[in-house]
């Protein structure tokens, strides 16, 4: 199922949203440009749990700043086309809206850090891991988490592929993003209880830690006053 678009338009412009997809695109195309330098690249800024968790351990200092820094710049870093096209169409769909209810700047801090406490979920889950983990999806995820609790009934059009044919739907964004968020449980359990690399490399304990942290934290980044507190907007 492809996120087409929401039902709810929102008052201001998403000047933050659009200026996070204008950065990873940026970031991407340089990526394009790197070649073999791209993987010391993904080694040294995308998120590596084991590398986290150890070190103190490897003769690091608990707050050196080189250990902190992948939390941040592992989410502006991709692995492909898909990857960035579909981070960035979920970032469009939703976070104009919760962009909008939180204002600019409380969007932007909110993002980066729902974005960090992914990474931290992932290490929490997979300690012992070396592989790098790179992409905004916790991020979005975090949008989404705010999403979920801000605009339950919103309606998402949806395509679904049926035998090559596009149809479309619009699906209540409670059931949406609570299939989604199903989606990433049990895809981390099944990969936690299989202890192999079954799910693709795909960081699914990190999308449910983004996912709860902006559950979470919608609570405070959001306005007072905000539209998503009014029924009117819930119809």
């Amino acid at each position: 199922m492809i996120p087409i678009r929401d039902t709810i338009r929102s008052r201001t412009t998403p000047v933050v949203t659009i200026a996070l997809i204008a950065v990873n695109a940026f970031v991407f195309l340089q990526e394009l440009k790197l070649g073999p330098d791209l993987d010391r690249v993904v080694e040294v800024f995308g998120f590596i749990p084991a590398r986290f968790v150890s070190w103190v351990d490897l003769g690091g200092s608990p707050l050196d700043p080189w250990r902190f820094l992948p939390l941040l710049s592992s989410m502006f870093l991709h692995g492909g086309w898909a990857h960035i096209a579909g981070n960035m169409l979920y970032l469009w769909v939703f976070g104009d809206n919760v962009e909008d209810s939180f204002g600019h700047l409380r969007f932007l801090l909110f993002y980066l850090l729902s974005g960090a406490i992914a990474a931290l979920t992932l290490a929490l889950f997979s300690p012992s891991s070396t592989v790098p983990t790179v992409g905004a999806s916790g991020a979005i995820a975090g949008v989404l988490g705010a999403y979920f609790v801000m605009f339950p009934r919103s309606r998402i059009v949806t395509l679904v592929p049926l035998f090559f044919i596009p149809w479309f739907v619009q699906i209540p964004a409670l059931v949406y993003l609570g299939f989604w968020f199903l989606m990433q449980l049990l895809n981390g359990s099944l990969e936690l209880s299989a202890r192999a690399g079954l799910a693709g490399g795909v960081a699914w304990w990190a999308h449910a830690g983004g996912f709860v942290a902006g559950i979470v934290l919608s609570v405070p980044f959001r306005n007072r006053g905000s539209r998503s507190r009014s029924p009117a907007w819930l119809a």
